[in-house]
């Protein structure tokens, strides 16, 4: 009998990427992880928002909401920027955090594409 942890059925339900609808913003890459024995399943997501002044506000938001079951554990893998244009349907992802330092830009760029599949999204390690 196969029997999935509580860590992983959560983790299966979480966006993986999550930004706002337009403008230009911080974004973080999260490594979420299952904190139950013998369970090593982690998911990488994608958050953005234009409210955070800095990266590590979105970080502890985020990670806040996901550790409180006590079933998760998160941590900042990288951050950088995110530049959304809604009307064109276009996304970039540049830049680095001063606290987490560059996101693997190519990853969050995946996950961004299965959330906006209609979308151009292209990503450079130029810019902060």
């Amino acid at each position: 009998m196969c029997t999935q942890t509580k860590a992983a059925s959560l983790m299966a339900n979480i966006p993986e990427a999550e930004i706002d609808p337009t403008g230009v913003f911080k974004y973080v890459l999260i490594r979420v992880h299952s904190k139950e024995e013998g369970d090593d399943s982690s998911v990488d997501i994608v958050r953005g928002y234009a409210w955070a002044e800095y990266h590590a506000d979105i970080y502890d938001k985020v990670a806040e909401e996901l550790e409180k079951g006590g079933h998760l554990d998160c941590e900042c893998i990288g951050g950088g920027r995110i530049k959304h244009d809604c009307q064109s349907k276009k996304i970039h992802v540049y830049g680095y955090s001063m606290g987490f330092g560059k996101a693997n830009h190519a990853v969050s760029t995946e996950k961004l594409k299965v959330r906006y599949p209609k979308y151009e999204i292209t990503w450079a390690d130029e810019g902060y």
